[in-house]
Protein backbone atom coordinates (compact mmCIF):
# COMPACT_ATOMS: atom_id res chain seq x y z
CA UNK A 1 0.00 0.00 0.00
CA UNK A 2 1.03 3.41 -0.85
CA UNK A 3 1.41 6.26 1.30
CA UNK A 4 -0.57 8.06 -0.75
CA UNK A 5 -3.59 5.70 -0.96
CA UNK A 6 -3.40 6.06 2.43
CA UNK A 7 -3.98 9.94 2.74
CA UNK A 8 -6.89 9.25 0.26
CA UNK A 9 -8.84 7.23 2.86
CA UNK A 10 -7.33 9.45 5.75
CA UNK A 11 -8.59 12.83 4.05
CA UNK A 12 -11.74 11.11 2.51
CA UNK A 13 -12.73 10.04 6.51
CA UNK A 14 -11.49 13.52 7.71
CA UNK A 15 -14.23 15.52 5.32
CA UNK A 16 -16.90 12.94 6.06
CA UNK A 17 -16.37 13.49 9.79
CA UNK A 18 -16.26 17.19 9.20
CA UNK A 19 -19.25 17.15 7.26
CA UNK A 20 -21.04 15.18 9.87
CA UNK A 21 -20.18 17.73 12.70
CA UNK A 22 -20.85 21.03 10.77
CA UNK A 23 -24.34 19.56 10.14
CA UNK A 24 -27.02 21.36 11.64
CA UNK A 25 -24.69 24.50 12.65
CA UNK A 26 -23.93 27.49 9.58
CA UNK A 27 -20.98 26.73 7.60
CA UNK A 28 -20.62 31.20 7.86
CA UNK A 29 -17.15 32.07 8.78
CA UNK A 30 -15.70 28.80 9.11
CA UNK A 31 -14.11 27.73 5.38
CA UNK A 32 -12.30 30.90 4.81
CA UNK A 33 -9.91 30.98 8.41
CA UNK A 34 -10.11 27.12 7.96
CA UNK A 35 -8.01 27.72 4.39
CA UNK A 36 -5.64 30.34 5.85
CA UNK A 37 -4.79 27.93 8.95
CA UNK A 38 -4.48 25.15 6.28
CA UNK A 39 -2.33 27.63 4.15
CA UNK A 40 0.12 28.64 6.62
CA UNK A 41 0.30 24.91 7.84
CA UNK A 42 1.05 23.59 4.39
CA UNK A 43 3.79 26.14 3.90
CA UNK A 44 5.11 25.34 7.42
CA UNK A 45 4.98 22.23 6.18
CA UNK A 46 6.71 22.17 3.00
CA UNK A 47 9.60 23.93 5.03
CA UNK A 48 10.35 22.21 8.30
CA UNK A 49 9.77 19.04 6.84
CA UNK A 50 12.52 19.28 3.38
CA UNK A 51 14.85 20.34 6.39
CA UNK A 52 13.77 17.50 8.90
CA UNK A 53 14.39 15.17 5.16
CA UNK A 54 17.91 17.54 4.60
CA UNK A 55 19.36 16.17 7.87
CA UNK A 56 18.57 12.54 7.83
CA UNK A 57 15.92 12.78 10.73
CA UNK A 58 13.53 10.35 8.36
CA UNK A 59 12.62 8.79 4.92
CA UNK A 60 10.12 6.82 2.71
CA UNK A 61 10.58 4.30 0.72
CA UNK A 62 11.18 5.08 -3.14
CA UNK A 63 8.57 2.38 -3.36
CA UNK A 64 5.93 3.90 -1.10
CA UNK A 65 5.66 7.50 -2.52
CA UNK A 66 4.30 9.07 -5.57
CA UNK A 67 7.45 10.38 -6.68
CA UNK A 68 5.48 14.07 -6.69
CA UNK A 69 7.12 16.59 -4.26
CA UNK A 70 7.59 19.82 -3.02
CA UNK A 71 11.66 20.35 -2.86
CA UNK A 72 12.69 16.77 -0.99
CA UNK A 73 9.12 16.27 0.65
CA UNK A 74 6.72 14.38 -1.14
CA UNK A 75 3.44 15.22 -1.71
CA UNK A 76 1.97 12.53 0.74
CA UNK A 77 3.53 14.68 3.65
CA UNK A 78 0.57 17.33 2.67
CA UNK A 79 -2.49 15.06 3.77
CA UNK A 80 -2.09 15.59 7.59
CA UNK A 81 -1.97 19.44 7.80
CA UNK A 82 -5.01 19.36 5.16
CA UNK A 83 -6.69 17.16 6.97
CA UNK A 84 -6.41 18.85 10.37
CA UNK A 85 -7.29 22.25 8.73
CA UNK A 86 -10.54 20.72 7.81
CA UNK A 87 -11.33 18.30 10.73
CA UNK A 88 -10.59 20.58 14.14
CA UNK A 89 -12.25 23.46 13.08
CA UNK A 90 -15.05 21.82 12.57
CA UNK A 91 -14.49 20.18 15.72
CA UNK A 92 -13.94 22.90 17.58
CA UNK A 93 -17.35 24.54 16.01
CA UNK A 94 -19.25 21.28 17.32
CA UNK A 95 -17.86 21.21 20.52
CA UNK A 96 -18.86 25.16 21.28
CA UNK A 97 -21.50 26.14 23.28
CA UNK A 98 -24.33 27.07 21.58
CA UNK A 99 -24.38 31.06 22.92
CA UNK A 100 -21.12 31.79 21.62
CA UNK A 101 -21.78 30.38 18.24
CA UNK A 102 -25.21 32.54 18.12
CA UNK A 103 -22.57 35.17 19.35
CA UNK A 104 -20.12 35.02 16.46
CA UNK A 105 -22.74 34.78 13.49
CA UNK A 106 -25.05 38.19 14.91
CA UNK A 107 -21.42 40.02 14.67
CA UNK A 108 -20.70 41.66 11.27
Amino acid sequence: MTYLLIDAVFLLICVGVAAVLLRGHSSSGFWRPAALAGAGLLVLTAVFDNVMIAVGLFSYRPDAVSGLAVGRAPIEDFAYPLAAAVLLPALWRRLRGPSEHAHEEATP
